[in-house]
């Protein structure tokens, strides 16, 4: 068992972890794609994420807004401040992994970014699953659906990630067929 002061340490790296991630970035980032980021460098769950996340947004030095429809974030000028007086606090190995990592992960996520996919729990039993293709930061098709279980979530989330480009013609020849030919 950590003691509180290891918690308190640990927590203050998290954030100045995630202020010299932001920091690097020339522009907003999805939640999502930060996780992915700051999961590969060092391994935090996803609703501890959420939480250090929510301390610096409220601590005004993350600033989080919604582009097209999409909650984004981006490093405040007050978040390049704290990040410049507590840099220090951020260990050189980690630095160094944020380093490396970054460099492959941003490069990744750039590619990825024309399809995306994403499920929200909405409580136990129930999920809303965003299914997306976007090109030249142009969102060009969404679907969005409910689901009843984790499981159904995250195939359906697994499936439009691996086959979307096969997919999304599929839906557009359903939606554009002739509704009185007998088919």
């Amino acid at each position: 068992m950590s003691s509180n002061s290891d918690n308190t340490t640990t927590l203050a790296e998290n954030k100045v972890l995630i202020l010299y991630i932001l920091n690097l970035l020339d522009n907003d980032i999805r939640q999502d794609d930060l996780f992915k980021i700051v999961t590969s460098i060092n391994d935090i769950n996803y609703f501890y994420f959420k939480q250090v996340l929510l301390d610096l947004i409220d601590s005004k030095l993350v600033g989080i807004y919604t582009k097209d429809e999409e909650q984004v974030i981006k490093i405040t000028s007050e978040g390049e401040n704290a990040y410049i007086l507590t840099k220090d606090v951020l260990p050189g190995i980690l630095k160094l992994k944020a380093d490396n990592i970054f460099k492959e992960e941003f490069s990744s996520i750039a590619e990825e970014s024309s399809v995306i996919a994403e499920f929200i729990p909405k409580n136990e039993n129930e999920y809303t699953i965003k299914c997306k293709i976007v090109e030249n930061n142009q969102t060009i098709f969404e679907v969005k659906t409910f689901v009843g279980s984790r499981d159904r979530a995250k195939r359906i989330v697994d499936n439009w990630n691996k086959d979307a480009k096969s997919i999304y013609p599929k839906i557009l020849d359903l939606l554009l067929k002739d509704v009185d030919t007998k088919e």
